[in-house]
């Protein structure tokens, strides 16, 4: 079978298990990538082609591109999730990432901020304007609630209620986290300058929090 074909089913695979849009474009990009080095370096555009060897060379590849150890592993993960679903499927016998061992990934203790970093960090946001206030908001989402930027970013309206929030993250999984009073005094502040801000204006989205174009925020510009 050509690699091409089944790539493109696998996307259909994933697709319906409903992974979020960042989650899609970079398993695309991924496997557009992986399927590039086995035409051009490997000259394998066959499924049944692919050995061990040939993965391993591609792990090298991006090891060479001075990719962190974290970032490789990332990686394998995506491409060793394939070919499971190839062994699943019945396409392939066994699964060719087996036998290809990855690097070490250094082990990294990750230091949250401290209370006076957060307090000065939303001091930082004392104006009355809605971008300022909004920023505010979210900063004190996301360290009362502990939530993502990808989730702060796929909030919407309906999610946040009065004394909780249904938050959406990896996977797509759902939990709840409860809002204290300090923070549901923000939030209520929020509100209501979003509601101003946004009366003479267009709401081309439902998201809780919005770009001033009023549209939904992305990853990159939460914060």
């Amino acid at each position: 079978m050509l690699l091409e074909d089944v790539l493109k089913e696998y996307e259909y695979h994933c697709q319906a298990r409903n992974f979020t849009k960042k989650t899609m474009t970079n398993k695309r990009q991924e496997y557009n990538q992986l399927k590039q080095f086995l035409e051009t370096k490997r000259g394998i555009t066959e499924l049944e082609s692919i050995y061990h060897q040939d993965l391993k060379s591609y792990i090298r590849s991006k090891q060479m591109s001075g990719l962190k150890p974290q970032s490789i592993h990332a990686i394998a993960k995506q491409i060793k999730a394939f070919f499971n679903w190839c062994v699943s499927e019945e396409y392939l016998k066994e699964n060719p990432m087996d036998k290809v061992a990855l690097p070490k990934v250094p082990k990294e203790v990750l230091t949250g901020l401290t209370t006076d970093e957060v307090v000065k960090m939303m001091d930082s946001f004392k104006g009355d304007s809605y971008l300022e206030i909004r920023n505010k908001a979210i900063i004190a989402m996301m360290s009362d609630c502990g939530l993502r930027a990808m989730e702060i970013a796929g909030l919407k309206e309906c999610n946040v209620r009065d004394t909780d929030i249904k938050v959406f993250g990896k996977g797509n999984k759902e939990r709840m986290v409860f809002i204290s009073p300090a923070l549901k005094k923000i939030l209520l502040k929020y509100e209501r300058a979003k509601k101003n801000y946004f009366k003479d204006k267009i709401q081309y989205s439902d998201s809780y929090f919005l770009a001033y174009q009023g549209k939904a925020m992305s990853t990159s510009t939460t914060l």
